[in-house]
């Protein structure tokens, strides 16, 4: 299985492109932080989100913006313009979560979703219902959730 999990701040504006086939991508590099003090490093992973799912989250990765990514990561390898060879850490996203911004780039953010409609309480605690969604989570896989009875 490959799946890779972090979190990290976008380095730039995602990018949205479509390819010959009329399939929309989103792209975006998160800057992954290790370590600290003069032992701190940055990886960056190079991602991508595919289709409509991509579509709907390109106007919320702005530079700066904290998320959580998981998917799968693969290096690709090519030659740079000096004749040496090069890295590139790449991940097909299937979860994104956002997570928050920067203080400094909070009056840069992009236009947040109304706020869903507050649920009533339920009685009979976690067996009254299904568990309630992650709130920050916009973009996920659907999952199946079995509810006691």
């Amino acid at each position: 299985m490959n799946s890779w999990n972090f979190t990290g701040n976008l380095g730039a504006d995602a990018e949205q492109r479509v390819t010959p086939s009329g399939e929309p991508v989103v792209s975006f590099s998160v800057g992954v932080k290790a370590g600290f003090g003069d032992r701190a490093t940055t990886t960056w992973a190079r991602c991508q989100m595919w289709g409509k799912r991509g579509e709907s989250v390109a106007p919320y990765l702005k530079k700066g913006q904290l998320v959580g990514v998981s998917g799968e990561a693969s290096l690709r390898e090519y030659d740079k313009k000096d004749g040496s060879k090069g890295a590139s850490l790449e991940v097909r996203v299937n979860d994104l979560t956002l997570l928050g911004k920067r203080d400094s780039d909070a009056q840069h953010s992009a236009p947040r979703p109304a706020a869903a409609p507050a649920r009533p309480q339920q009685s009979g605690g976690a067996q009254g219902g299904p568990h309630p969604q992650n709130e920050f989570c916009l973009w996920r896989t659907p999952k199946t959730e079995g509810v006691m009875e």
